[in-house]
């Protein structure tokens, strides 16, 4: 029965990737996607398959049955078919670890989640091996064989590459997609045991029932809705994406892991007391500035349109905004969920930096909040983009970035805050850091930076004297007030002098990562 061994090949090295493919994207919305996070995907992958490589060969040699093979990619299969199922919960306490610091649930979490990928993977990597073994009638023909084997079991695997992406995790998402990898390996696995011996066959039918039953009938979302009511739950081509209606009424944007809201709207009220607040004050660095000077803003991380809908209350619809997004499904439910149908409003769903290398236009404000929790992406950060940022303000423009600021053993983290700060130094004459947690305890910092030679004394002038829009100079003077508001001189908080971040060299992911593991480690104080 050594023919049907083919098209086993065939699936498991089509599994072997889609597994890796799918494991980002349940990983995703607790972890992110950063390079690292890609770079322990495909490293442990990579280690599993190895092992398995070692086994099969091993096993092969044991065991040179058709019948033990089909075995293994029957259990292989089955595990494949259980991760839907087990890594909700191993990622919710992973989450959960991590919301409170408490670093034995977050590595005791991973080291699951380790485990998780791990059984159906190495199982996978015995296939091609123990083929090879079965399939081999003589030494003349071993290299024409095995040859065979690992071309079909590659091109196995450029199909699981594409087919997960563009076919099955758009269209059915991720949890059905592995159910669909898990059951066609299984139905191919009962198929030749029944072939090859008949006792052991109807265990792994059962076993395929058992997969179709968890289909069926485990139903959850990919992650729970904490501290209010599920609105909308998708996943698009790059977030995993909830809309979550708080108590109070307000509603939010929560992408990925979750441990941040995107987009906040009240209808109730306009001011959040959060970062998107002060992207309205950041003009009047500027000396003799008004409400009437500011015509246009870019908002390169749109977001479901927080920034926008404060900005046209506080100026009118008169300032034209165009609002860049990658993501076009968070376009549409900003439209469904936040309101975001102002008129002076022009949602554009591409790459925030494509954006700028393909206009000509040039704004009064241009916003940067393209998180993608807890990261941002590196091209976003770096002087190379903020002299590309530069090119389209106006001689009083002024350029905008949000941070985030953790508190880490009871002291401010501005190490992202003070890179970015950096490096926007190097591109502008004047930079500045509105410290939130002064005045209303969230953990960020924006960075503002002026294309021409600003103060802070203009500043609180233009605040106290100038300004007439009781939004503008409430969310000003609340600044004033708190102290919030310093200017980069380069001289650091932390114990690490800050980079300057470039195209070649910008190791914001690291930067990051460090701060993480620092919070988590340290208890979250």
């Amino acid at each position: 029965m050594t023919p049907f061994l083919w098209p086993i090949v065939f699936i498991c090295g089509v599994a072997s990737i889609a597994i890796e493919m799918c494991a980002s994207r349940l990983i995703q919305p607790y972890f992110g996607d950063s390079l690292i996070i890609w770079a322990c995907i495909i490293g442990f992958i990579i280690i599993y398959l190895s092992i398995g490589y070692y086994l099969g060969g091993r096993l092969g040699d044991r065991f040179p049955r058709p019948n033990f093979l089909y075995q293994l990619t029957g259990l292989a299969a089955f595990a494949l078919g259980l991760i839907p199922v087990l890594s909700t919960p191993i990622f919710n306490v992973a989450s959960e670890g991590f919301r409170t610091a408490d670093g034995f649930l977050f590595f005791g979490s991973l080291l699951g989640i380790i485990v998780l990928f791990a059984i159906p993977v190495i199982l996978l990597g015995c296939v091609s091996p123990f083929s090879v073994r079965l399939l081999v009638r003589n030494v003349r023909d071993a290299g024409r064989t095995a040859g065979k084997v690992s071309s079909l079991s590659t091109i196995g695997s450029i199909a699981g590459s594409f087919l997960p992406v563009l076919v099955f995790i758009p269209t059915f998402g991720t949890r059905t997609t592995l159910y669909i990898f898990s059951l066609t390996l299984l139905v191919f696995s009962t198929i030749g045991l029944f072939m090859t011996a008949k006792r052991r066959a109807p265990v792994f039918a059962a076993l395929t029932v058992v997969i179709v039953l968890l289909a069926a009938f485990v139903t959850f979302g990919i992650k729970t809705a904490t501290n209010g009511t599920l609105l909308a739950e998708k996943e698009s081509a790059y977030n995993y994406i909830q809309v979550i209606k708080r108590d109070n009424g307000e509603i939010d944007l929560v992408l990925n892991e979750g441990h941040a809201v995107h987009s906040i709207y009240n209808p109730n009220q306009v001011l959040t007391g959060g970062p998107w607040d002060q992207y309205m004050i950041t003009p009047f660095f500027n000396a003799n500035v008004t409400e009437k000077d500011v015509k246009s803003m870019l908002m390169l991380g749109l977001g479901a349109g927080t920034v926008p809908k404060q900005l046209t209350k506080a100026y009118g619809d008169q300032v034209h905004i165009d609002g860049v997004e990658i993501d076009p499904e968070i376009i549409a439910l900003g439209k469904q969920y936040f309101d975001m149908n102002e008129p002076n409003l022009n949602a554009i769903a591409e790459d925030g930096r494509y954006s700028l290398i393909t206009s000509n236009k040039k704004y009064d404000i241009i916003g940067v909040d393209a998180y993608k929790q807890p990261y941002i992406p590196f091209h976003m950060t770096t002087k190379e983009f903020f002299q590309q940022v530069r090119d389209h303000l106006t001689p009083t423009g002024v350029a905008v970035i949000n941070a985030g600021t953790p508190a880490v053993s009871n002291k401010i983290d501005y190490r992202l805050a003070e890179t970015l700060a950096q490096t926007m130094k190097t591109v502008y004459p004047n930079v500045y850091m509105i410290n939130l947690y002064k005045s209303s305890g969230y953990y960020n910092t924006i960075v503002v930076a002026t294309n021409q030679p600003t103060s802070l004394d203009n500043f609180k002038k233009n605040i106290t004297q100038v300004v007439t829009n009781p939004l503008i100079k409430q969310v000003g003077q609340k600044a004033i007030d708190s102290d919030s508001i310093e200017e980069w001189t380069g001289v650091s908080k932390s114990s690490q002098p800050p980079l300057v971040l470039t195209d070649d060299r910008a190791p914001i992911e690291q930067i990051i990562d460090q701060v993480i593991i620092d919070y988590v480690t340290a208890g979250g104080k």
